[in-house]
Parts: C-alpha cells; structure tokens; sequence
C-alpha cells in the first residue's frame, strides 16, 4: 500500500502504470483523479490551495487506507494527494484499488475518497478575483460517505 502527499504536480497515469504491477490474484484495477476545477459554483478558481500537517495527514490518509482495505480485502492500495498551490486542470488526488473482484475496488475507491473527502486533516482554500474561500465538507458529502460506510 502506497500513500504520498505531496507538493509536487503528478501524472495520473503514469502513478497507475507504476501502480499496476503483477498481482497475481488481482482481477480489477479501479481508480479515480480528482482535478482542481477552474470555476465552483460560476465563481473563476484561479488557485486551489490545500494545507496539511506535514507528517500527520500522511499518516492520517495511511490510517483510512488501511481501514478501508481491511473492510473490503483489497489487495493493494495508492493513494496521492497533492497539498499547497494547485492550479486548475491539475490533479488533486489519485485513488487506485487492486482487488481480486470490480466490486471490492469500485467500492475501495469509492468509500476511501468519501473518507478523504470528510475526514483527511487537509484544509482547502480557493483563491479566485473576488478574494478567498474555505472549502468545507458539505452536509451531502458526510452522508455519502455515512451511507457508504454502512454497505461495507
């Protein structure tokens, strides 16, 4: 299992060619990537900036990792979320499920972003021409990941 926050922009895919290697049980491959978006809500995103506690939030996101690839028996895990400045188009995050069957890693993928998403100790910030914006989980986003928690 492989998790990396990290400054640094990154290529989706090749971090899933690097992260599709021989597993000789493994029948599926599911991802997903996140992109920052260049407009919320009709508002202009000029920068998307996503704080951390350097070391905790590494080992935070390894925690939920582990959890959830306890939960469903997924073969392996990577997870790569970037932090600092981020520019639209660019990735955000990358989450990539090896399991032995689709369902496990469609449903890794899914429940550990709804985990990312609402409990990763990671601060958003969108910087755009009419000033600054804290992101904050939504209501919706909390029920997601509730109701994906209780089919696991």
């Amino acid at each position: 299992m492989t998790v990396r926050v990290t400054e640094e922009p990154f290529d989706p895919g090749a971090e899933i060619a690097a992260f599709n290697t021989a597993h000789g049980h493994a029948g599926a491959l599911a991802t997903f990537t996140g992109y920052c978006r260049a407009a919320t809500a009709g508002r202009p995103v000029g920068t998307l900036y996503i704080e951390q506690y350097p070391g905790f939030t590494q080992r935070e996101i390894q925690r939920l990792a582990d959890d959830v690839s306890r939960q469903l028996g997924t073969l392996d895990l990577l997870v790569v979320h970037r932090v600092g400045a981020i520019r639209p188009g660019e990735a955000i995050v990358l989450v990539a499920a090896m399991a032995a069957h689709r369902a496990e890693a469609f449903d890794a993928v899914r429940l550990l972003m709804d985990y990312l998403k609402t409990d990763a100790p990671l601060w958003k910030k969108e910087s755009g021409p009419d000033g600054d914006r804290w992101i904050e989980p939504t209501a919706h986003d909390h029920a997601r990941r509730a109701k994906a928690g209780e089919k696991v």
